[in-house]
């Protein structure tokens, strides 16, 4: 039997440049978003910190030493499911796949740990990333969470 395919129920999109101080804009922006969901504390702190790692991959990796536009688009859908794009118009990632690899980093002179794609992978239930040498990256992240009769 195909599963019945869930239904947007509310969506927002927000844009903002690439300056450090808007990490925690963004945290803020998906947390109050996906509060609707009534989310357990563990829940927010992982989508928080997801969110926090992909907008920080586009503020050091993607602009470099420029400021550029970041846009976040965050969905919810009936079936409790939270689906969160941050998308960069960036440098873009030459190796999707080598970049995802735990260790990981173009910015070894920063002392960069590499780990921003695993730390995702690890709070999330799907990461995507989807990127495009001189076009940018767009970071994909979805969790399912759980409904009130599941707490």
């Amino acid at each position: 039997m195909a599963r019945k395919k869930a239904k947007v129920i509310n969506e927002i999109k927000v844009s903002f440049p690439s300056l450090s101080e808007n990490e925690r804009f963004s945290r803020l922006v998906v947390s109050g978003f996906a509060s609707q969901l009534d989310p357990q504390v563990d829940e927010i702190s992982d989508i928080k910190t997801a969110v926090s790692e992909a907008v920080t991959n586009s503020i050091v990796h993607a602009y470099k030493n420029e400021i550029g536009k970041i846009e976040l688009v965050a969905r919810i859908y009936d079936d409790n499911e939270i689906y969160i794009k941050i998308k960069d118009h960036g440098c873009g990632i030459p190796d999707v796949k080598k970049a995802m690899e735990p260790l990981f980093t173009t910015s070894p002179e920063e002392e960069r740990a590499g780990l921003g794609f695993a730390v995702m992978e690890s709070f999330m239930d799907k990461l995507r990333v989807i990127s495009k040498e001189g076009k940018g990256t767009s970071v994909i992240l979805t969790k399912k969470l759980r409904t009130k009769l599941d707490k």
